[in-house]
């Protein structure tokens, strides 16, 4: 593999965090600890909500009425249409469920451990 993959990072979010931003931000971090490892192996990591989370703030009225998570699905499934793999991480998610479900309709790999992704050639 000469090209490096665009790799999805899903897992839990806002879910089971009931909106503590402690919790919030504790999610986040774990998200993004999955990035070094990718970027190691040669690839690019993404999360969603690095690219979310700016366009809420853009529409602050929108996310206010619906807590964010029209948005939130929204970005995850058009940048799924650029994305070549998704690295699903655990807990219970039914945003980065949906992620997989996308994947799987595109035909992507979806992996559930670091160690399935191969290293860049």
């Amino acid at each position: 593999m000469e090209t490096p993959l665009l790799i999805l990072i899903a897992g839990p979010y806002r879910s089971g965090t009931n909106g503590d931003p402690d919790a919030i931000a504790r999610n986040l971090a774990r998200l993004e600890d999955a990035a070094w490892p990718i970027f190691r192996r040669g690839h690019v990591p993404m999360i969603g909500e690095w690219v979310a989370l700016p366009v809420l703030r853009g529409v602050e009225k929108i996310a206010q009425a619906d807590g964010g998570g029209d948005v939130m699905y929204e970005t995850a499934a058009r940048l799924l249409e650029h994305c070549d793999a998704v690295l699903r991480l655990p807990g219970e998610s039914n945003g980065a469920d949906t992620d997989v479900a996308i994947a799987r309709r595109r035909g992507i790999p979806v992996y559930f451990d670091l160690e399935e992704i191969q290293q860049r050639a």
